[in-house]
């Protein structure tokens, strides 16, 4: 499947009508993001089920800001609307395959009860 480009106007559409989404947020500038790319599209190329997408912070900064992006590259996974993941710096194919995988198997009720608790006692 092909890496999609985020923005403000197809950001919310795209996480919220689709189960898992991969974020990678980047900037033509920063080398660790070009390294980390070819990477990033083979790993979407192997899982069929999960939504790839790139975010420009440079052109996007509304949305680095919204998710306090301190340092690029950073991965982000939302699943069912949430994000679950979320940690700065490339990751090896495997290791990006592994952290999805986990996403996958998630229980999303207890997920959402921690979340719910957390409101509660907040």
């Amino acid at each position: 499947m092909a890496v999609l480009e985020l923005n403000k106007s197809n950001f919310d559409d795209t996480i919220q009508k689709n189960d898992i989404v991969v974020l990678d947020f980047w900037a033509p500038w920063c080398g660790p993001c070009k390294q980390f790319a070819p990477t990033y599209d083979a790993v979407s190329e192997k899982i069929s089920d999960v939504v790839f997408a790139k975010i420009n912070t440079e052109d996007e900064q509304e949305l680095g800001a919204q998710f306090q992006i301190r340092s690029i590259p950073t991965l982000m996974i939302f699943r069912e609307q949430i994000a679950i993941f979320s940690q700065p710096g490339a990751l090896s194919g495997a290791d990006l395959e592994a952290v999805i995988k986990k996403a996958q198997e998630l229980d999303m009720d207890k997920v959402r009860e921690e979340i719910a608790k957390n409101q509660k006692d907040g």
